[in-house]
């Protein structure tokens, strides 16, 4: 498990290229025939992906948690960008389909994940955090979701915000999770920006050929800075900073949440005008 530390605004104005993508970025995420964790001090989410190749792989205690089990205190997330794949929670098998979301309750014990065929895995990319409440474990088929068509093509930011884990659609303790479709031509995410300081967020980008890349958007509004992402990587958005991002193509990302609410339209709007 990788650990990234806290980073705060003052401190991030001074980082360079390289110290941005080593505090901020997620690489290396999809490995088959493992569990990949990134456990950020923001909010103590851990993001990360589950590569089922040809056996099962179980989610284990980490001495990093100092719990029993992965779950003791925590609550879990999931969204499937691979292929068909089986999530098993304390004996009971649920099918994970392409685009399929899954939440786990606090307190399952074991979880083990499968892909259906080696040579098409599973991708499970999760979100975990801190939970003091059990909420039911459930599947959500991205058909389940709810599905927000948002922008325009005259603003380049036509796209469909699908809400998997989220109040709309099932209960958790303080998880939010949904993906983000974009329509072909179509390359800005939230934009104009904003920020909350009552949650953080983290994003993966996915769905891009080797050559496409997203200039993610991040700092104080008055102090933006960019990371270059490419396919399957992923961002971590401290509550201070904008979260934006523009593609030299279209692309797909989800994003998660935790934080102190689960209210979804509490943002802190940022002038166009204020950017710099």
């Amino acid at each position: 498990m990788q650990i990234r530390e806290y980073v705060n605004s003052e401190y991030a104005k001074s980082l360079d290229t390289k110290g941005l993508r080593s505090n901020f970025l997620i690489q290396g995420i999809f490995i088959p025939g493992k569990i990949t964790m990134t456990y950020s001090h923001v909010d103590r989410m851990i993001a990360g992906g589950v590569t089922p190749a040809d056996a099962p792989l179980a989610l284990a205690a980490t001495k990093e948690l100092g719990t029993g089990f992965f779950l003791e205190r925590r609550e879990m997330g999931i969204i499937n960008i691979g292929g068909a794949g089986t999530i098993t929670v304390d004996g009971i098998s649920y099918p994970v389909g392409p685009r399929d979301g899954f939440y786990i309750s606090m307190g399952s014990r074991e979880v083990f994940f499968a892909s259906d065929d080696p040579a098409d895995p599973a991708k499970f990319w999760f979100n975990s955090a801190p939970a003091h409440r059990a909420c039911p474990t459930r599947r959500v088929t991205h058909e389940q979701a709810k599905h927000l068509p948002m922008g325009s093509a005259a603003e380049c930011n036509k796209r469909v915000i699908n809400q998997y884990i989220h109040p709309a659609v099932l209960e958790t303790c303080q998880l939010v999770m949904g993906m983000t479709e974009f329509s072909e031509g179509s390359v800005w995410n939230t934009m104009p920006a904003h920020t909350h300081e009552r949650r953080m967020e983290v994003y993966l980008y996915f769905d891009m050929p080797v050559d496409r890349v997203v200039f993610h958007l991040m700092g104080k509004p008055t102090e933006t800075r960019h990371i270059v992402v490419r396919n399957e990587e992923a961002v971590i958005s401290p509550s201070w900073s904008i979260h934006a991002g523009v593609g030299t193509g279209s692309y797909t990302f989800i994003w998660g949440m935790a934080g102190e609410n689960q209210t979804f339209t509490d943002m802190d709007n940022v002038p166009m005008g204020d950017l710099n």
